[in-house]
């Protein structure tokens, strides 16, 4: 008697489920099979010492897999305004030449936030570094005092309410947050600076569309596009194109 191995059975069902999708199943499966090569990769490099950890990010990345790899075979283009790149399993956009989140008007942010924040929102974040400027997607999972402190999943505290919405943090990518109350001191000008600064945004169709599309920018012009982690791409399959709140525009 032989027994069938768990895994095996994971990764039936995994590409199994194309068959449900009509024409799209060649696409589902090679956007499947391209979201898992990134994310092992990923998975490959990523440092910690405890194995529970590592085999729950495992365990759960088939579901991610598919709930990412379905929504971009089913989405519609009049609801979500970026293409789809099936080779690499990724969002494909134009890219502005400077990148839009350098001219964003601060007290509109700051108002946007005081009105709309809320659990699950997805936002947008600037990223400043040595190595140049990006966009990542976050999302709301705490906030307190009115909503003028608002807690994001991966990048911490902003207090939105003092007008705080840029953070310096250490060199070695340490979340030390040394907070500013002029985000305009931390602008980066140029390549020499060392540290790294976070600045929170208001969405805006420019800033999501490059945040979903991993665009980049070194201090001269356009980089090559990053890759987003699975769990930005997840985000970018919950953002409400229509007003970037979750209280759909009709409403």
């Amino acid at each position: 008697m032989t027994s069938e191995n768990p895994s095996s059975r994971s990764q039936t069902g995994f590409f199994g489920e194309s068959g449900g999708l009509g024409g799209s199943h060649a696409r589902f499966t090679e956007i499947c099979t391209a979201l898992y090569e990134r994310e092992l990769l990923a998975l490959s490099h990523f440092s910690t010492n405890n194995a529970s950890i590592l085999k729950r990010r495992v365990g759960g990345l088939p579901y991610h897999v598919r709930s990412v790899a379905r929504f971009m075979v089913t989405q519609s283009q009049s609801l979500f305004p970026l293409a789809v790149d099936t080779h690499n399993g990724s969002w494909y956009g134009k890219q502005p030449t400077k990148c839009p989140g350098l001219s964003q008007d601060n007290e509109k942010c700051v108002l946007w936030y005081m009105k709309n924040t809320d659990y699950g929102l997805v936002v947008p974040i600037l990223v400043q570094s040595i190595e140049g400027l990006t966009i990542e997607l976050d999302s709301i999972d705490m906030f307190r005092d009115s909503l003028s402190e608002i807690h994001l999943n991966k990048h911490g505290w902003f207090n939105v309410g003092q007008k705080q919405i840029t953070k310096t943090l250490a060199s070695d990518n340490s979340h030390n947050d040394q907070v500013t109350d002029d985000p305009k001191k931390e602008s980066y000008s140029s390549p020499q600076l060392s540290k790294t600064t976070l600045t929170i945004l208001k969405p805006t169709k420019p800033i999501m569309s490059s945040a979903c599309c991993g665009h980049m920018w070194n201090y001269k012009t356009k980089a090559s596009p990053r890759s987003l982690s699975m769990r930005e791409m997840r985000l970018s399959t919950q953002i409400n194109w229509k007003n970037f709140t979750l209280t759909p525009a009709s409403q």
